[in-house]
């Protein structure tokens, strides 16, 4: 099943896709206010798309596009404009429902708090944020910690540390 919805709010265009069967989702709402949580968003023209997805779809995009034979919670394609085309989209971040709902249960994280970590995770990545050494993830999870705070969710990686 494949639902578009266009929210409007604040200099965004969110385009939120639900390509999956499951109907326990956010709501385009919740996915708007958890991007314009992310510093540089609210407040500015942008313009992005959220694919919520299966296992099978995440597993494919997944496999082609990092080399990686199965599904994962989020991915992030970026979008570059060729030069002289002015254009305000961001990107595109595939979320696997059955993924975040599957490690919230796991990591014994309220569900919508895992889906926002996911989203927040996966716009910071389209800014040109990663986790590649210790360094860059650490500058990454503070920020996230940050915006999740502000969303009166508490530190995602809690429950990671020993």
């Amino acid at each position: 099943m494949t639902t578009e919805a266009i929210a409007a709010t604040g200099g965004l265009q969110l385009e939120v896709q639900y390509a999956c069967a499951d109907t326990a989702l956010p709501a385009e709402q919740d996915f708007a206010r958890w991007v314009q949580a992310v510093p540089g968003i609210g407040g500015h023209a942008v313009e992005l798309v959220v694919r919520v997805v299966d296992e099978a779809e995440s597993r494919a995009l997944n496999k082609r596009y990092r080399g990686k034979d199965r599904p994962t919670n989020v991915l992030s394609f970026p979008f570059e404009a060729p030069p002289g085309v002015d254009c305000n989209h961001l990107g595109d971040i595939v979320i696997c429902a059955a993924v975040v709902k599957r490690e919230a249960r796991q990591q014994h994280k309220p569900e919508q708090d895992h889906w926002a970590h996911m989203v927040v995770h996966g716009v910071l990545h389209l800014q040109g944020y990663d986790h590649q050494d210790d360094v860059q993830a650490e500058a990454m999870e503070t920020l996230e910690k940050q915006v999740l705070q502000g969303l009166g969710i508490g530190d995602p990686y809690q429950n990671e540390r020993r």
